[in-house]
């Protein structure tokens, strides 16, 4: 399974195919970081304070900017430059899931110009391949000034009880990936999928990395059905960079809160790779 390779991260940026996924391993082993701060706020400000306060201690900056009520020029800038700043990729989780062409533009155009920020972006293929066919165009058109530069997860499961991203659903996610995913890096799940172990000898569609979501130090669930895992317990089960956010920016010092989900992302990832 791809996420629980020994394999350290270097290694399969070197041997991984995909410029995205290069630089996202390179930026984990540099910044000794496999976490991800989902940052759900409502307003630019809020949103760009976290990634500069928190930017120096994560490998990806997790959006939701369709809550950003005064989301425009300001919100994009802030976002590139601060990324640039602090070297971390954006991933804007807006789970594509529509027709193909509807898709592209929603990703390509309209307000929120998603394209133009966001190094990866996610897609639920309930309606088949289509959608992922549909990103894959707009990502590697040769007129694009973003050509190779962007990259594409699909959402295999869901940390929610009750998810219907089980079984079947999940996977033809990995289908979906090894046969139609060129610009598909990886995916959103719980832990390791059943997809083929990473080695030298591999290509990169058999290096699917895992992003986990619902990580937190503190609680197992909430009222709203989210259940959560610890940092070492989602890289033990397979994960490659883990996903944590009212765990970390509610707490009262979330700097040094973000830290401890570093060291312990970073404590079990070393771990696994000494096995």
């Amino acid at each position: 399974m791809a996420s629980k390779s020994t394999l350290p991260y270097h290694v399969r940026a070197d041997s991984h195919q995909h410029l995205v996924a290069q630089k996202l391993f390179r930026i984990a082993e540099q910044k000794k970081s496999n976490l991800i701060i989902s940052a759900d706020f409502s307003d630019t400000d809020s949103l760009l304070q976290c990634a500069d306060e928190l930017g120096p201690y994560i490998a990806v900056f997790k959006t939701h900017v369709d809550i950003v009520h005064d989301f425009g020029e300001k919100t994009v800038v802030g976002l590139k430059k601060l990324a640039a700043k602090h070297n971390f990729l954006i991933f804007e989780d807006r789970k594509f899931v529509d027709i193909g062409s509807t898709v592209q533009k929603q990703y390509h155009g309209g307000a929120l110009r998603i394209s133009e920020w966001a190094d990866i972006v996610n897609v639920s293929p309930l309606g088949g391949w289509g959608v992922v066919e549909a990103l894959e165009q707009v990502i590697s058109n040769e007129t694009s000034p973003y050509r190779d530069e962007r990259a594409v997860l699909l959402l295999a499961e869901m940390t929610t009880a009750g998810s219907l991203a089980t079984g079947k659903y999940t996977q033809k996610c990995i289908e979906i990936a090894k046969q139609r995913g060129g610009a598909v890096i990886g995916f959103v799940a719980t832990e390791a999928l059943g997809t083929a172990e990473p080695d030298l000898t591999t290509t990169a569609k058999e290096d699917f990395l895992i992003f986990t979501t619902g990580v937190n130090i503190c609680q197992s669930g909430n009222i709203l059905g989210q259940q959560y895992q610890t940092p070492e317990a989602a890289v033990r089960g397979g994960s490659d960079f883990i996903i944590a956010g009212r765990g970390i920016y509610t707490s009262e010092n979330r700097v040094e809160t973000a830290k401890q989900y570093q060291r312990e992302g970073w404590n079990a990832y070393e771990a696994r790779i000494a096995s």
